[in-house]
């Protein structure tokens, strides 16, 4: 069986509550041998430089810019972008990125950010641009998260987009309880775990990538999780 490393979930999410263990098991029983669960929870930013400060963490985020949803206020968003990359950069962490409808907007904002100030290296989950921003992001650092949306039967363009891409620059994902398929939205419980990634994995394998092995190894050394030999992967 092969390794999967899920490299967006968030099994914290209340969604989660009444059946984390078997998920869990689930997950396990699907190869997925490891998870990154990103931070959401809006009462952990306050005092983010503190809690670095003295605890060990495997990336900044999940940190971004969001303009599918036209209530929230643009500088607001790029305020705490800009701080979250300057939150990276200091403490020599990778970041998890969210660019939903914004994938230009971030690709300037870290352009910017490493021409002032220095490299970054991280993740941009849930990657659904076009193939000339996904190559701009692999020359500053930044793997390409692919998960769930790969399967849907209209997104032809990004599985087109995904078999012309570098293994080493690809992560699976789930962001699980979101983004399920479509046989998964149509149930009744709409909701979704690790073990899906299994699932994304098996879509790839069977023709979407170049390749019938993606070892989990580019997370693992981006995040520092569990890494065989050689250093994580950090800002130069």
């Amino acid at each position: 069986m092969t390794a999967l490393f899920d490299s967006h979930v968030h099994l914290d999410a209340a969604e989660f509550d009444v059946d984390r263990g078997e998920v869990l098991r689930a997950a396990r029983a699907a190869g997925v041998t490891g998870m990154l669960i990103p931070a959401i929870v809006a009462s952990a930013w306050r005092s983010l430089r503190d809690w670095l400060s003295s605890n060990t963490a495997s990336a900044v985020g999940e940190c971004g810019l969001d303009f599918h949803d036209v209530s929230l206020d643009l500088e607001r968003q790029l305020h705490f972008l800009r701080e979250q990359l300057q939150l990276a950069r200091e403490f020599g962490l990778p970041l998890v990125l969210h660019a939903r409808g914004a994938f230009e907007q971030v690709i300037l904002e870290l352009q910017r950010f490493i021409r002032e100030h220095g490299a970054l290296c991280g993740v941009v989950h849930s990657f659904s641009g076009s193939v000339e921003q996904a190559k701009r992001l692999w020359e500053m650092g930044f793997l390409i998260g692919i998960g769930g949306p790969l399967t849907y039967p209209r997104a032809r363009r990004l599985r087109g987009l995904v078999a012309t891409m570098p293994l080493e620059y690809l992560l699976l994902e789930t962001d699980a309880p979101d983004q399920p398929t479509p046989a998964i939205a149509a149930s009744a419980t709409n909701r979704h775990g690790s073990s899906m990634c299994s699932i994304a994995w098996r879509g790839c394998a069977g023709g979407h990538v170049r390749t019938s092995r993606a070892p989990p190894l580019p997370m693992r050394r981006l995040f520092g999780i569990g890494v065989p030999s050689g250093p994580r992967q950090e800002p130069a």
